[in-house]
């Protein structure tokens, strides 16, 4: 299987860390700033001491060890670019390496004194699953902590079915990939919904998924941790691990019409968690009616040119949903996903780019129009964000 390249997102800023000793960067210690469920062995293999790996110090040694690749770095090294003295890098290496993940890989001759042995990151030494429940499909893909995807799986879904129904379905697809050590469970899907107790509420064209504890029900299924969060953010996060820099918006198009936000490398999720309803502006007073019991919604108008395949028209639509984003938030970059646009890149990236280009010269901006850009991460993008839920924390990405 292909793998994913999450990039050398790093982390600033200073403080003591778990260990006692003075940190130079950021790392955090909740999953995408939600909390987890479950505790207990990975599906189908043993599991893995999440909480022990989450420490502000581990984590900006982890980052390290990830970006230096199979090149491996050096105590002294790790110790020089955290600013974390000496002993404390020995004693968080030793842990990391007791646990299976750093090992030596070799020595690298020094300056002066004897060579000195280097350390790399062990992709194999624990896995995290992320989970796309669409509104017809499901993908699960098992990454390795490096956010390789290592296996995945695809299967038809009926969100509409209920709870405990694709909570089932879930946790099947999941104990059909490959034996692992998991670090646990990533859900993405449609919202809205509340990410930091895993609860879903009123899902649009789902009324009866409101209120259901999603996280909680897969955890006791499963018995590993779980974190749930809304698609768009998963993908929006599997970006900003991936390299994508500053402010932006990430746009889905699929089953549905969403947006993921991301401000100064963080995804704004917003006080109630519900950030990214992007698919429920209404942009036309009594146009047609849309499953959340509005009319005229982006959503609702978009999907209907996708039906009768107009992708010029849908893209028009989605342009000016998005040229509102951008005036509201003054965005850096677009970026247009989901399976929809996955499918034919070119029409969506060339019509939402037109709309913001006359907005800009109608403004006369003098920075031009917002770029627009295909995510280029496929069809599965949401699933490895999914993944990115557990994994990103390990790495100082927990605000993200």
């Amino acid at each position: 299987m292909d793998g994913v390249d999450d990039g050398a997102a790093r982390a600033g800023g200073g403080g003591t860390g778990a260990d006692g000793t003075a940190g130079a960067r950021r790392a955090g210690a909740g999953a995408g700033n939600g909390a987890v469920a479950g505790n207990g062995a990975g599906a189908g293999g043993g599991g893995v001491n999440l909480v022990a790996l989450r420490s502000h110090n581990t984590a900006l040694v982890l980052d390290l060890l990830r970006t230096a690749g199979s090149e491996g770095i050096s105590r002294l090294e790790l110790a020089e670019r955290t600013g974390l003295t000496p002993q404390a890098v020995s004693k968080i290496t030793a842990r990391l390496r007791a646990e299976g993940f750093a090992a030596e890989a070799g020595r690298r001759a020094s300056t002066g004194g004897k060579p000195r042995t280097v350390l790399r990151l062990v992709p194999g030494a624990g896995h995290a699953v992320g989970l796309h429940l669409d509104r017809d499909e499901l993908t699960a893909v098992l990454c390795d902590v490096t956010g390789a995807v290592v296996a995945e799986r695809h299967a038809p879904l009926d969100l509409g079915a209920g709870g405990p129904a694709v909570v089932e379905a879930a946790a099947r697809e999941v104990e059909e990939l490959p034996r692992a050590a998991l670090l646990g469970v990533g859900v993405a899907l449609p919202g809205p919904l509340d990410h930091v107790r895993g609860v879903l509420h009123r899902v649009t064209g789902f009324p009866d998924w409101d209120g259901f504890p999603l996280r909680d029900a897969l955890a006791r299924r499963l018995g590993v941790p779980v974190v749930v969060d809304k698609d768009t953010n998963a993908a929006a996060l599997a970006l900003a691990v991936g390299g994508e820099d500053g402010t932006f918006a990430y746009l889905h198009l699929g089953t549905g019409l969403g947006a993921g936000l991301v401000v100064g490398g963080t995804v704004h999720r917003g006080a109630r968690t519900g950030a990214g309803e992007f698919g429920h502006q209404v942009i036309q007073l009594d146009g047609p009616p849309c499953t959340c019991g509005d009319r005229g919604c982006i959503e609702a108008l978009c999907l209907a040119a996708v039906e009768r395949g107009d992708a010029d028209e849908a893209a028009r639509v989605l342009g000016a949903g998005a040229a509102n984003l951008a005036g509201l938030l003054d965005v850096d970059l677009v970026l247009l996903g989901g399976r929809t646009v996955a499918a034919a890149p070119g029409p969506y990236v060339r019509g939402v780019a037109a709309v913001l280009d006359a907005r800009a010269r109608r403004e006369g901006s003098p920075a031009g129009a917002v770029p627009v850009r295909a995510a280029g991460h496929g069809e599965r993008g949401v699933a490895e964000g999914a993944a990115q839920l557990l994994l990103a924390p390990l790495f100082g990405r927990g605000d993200a």
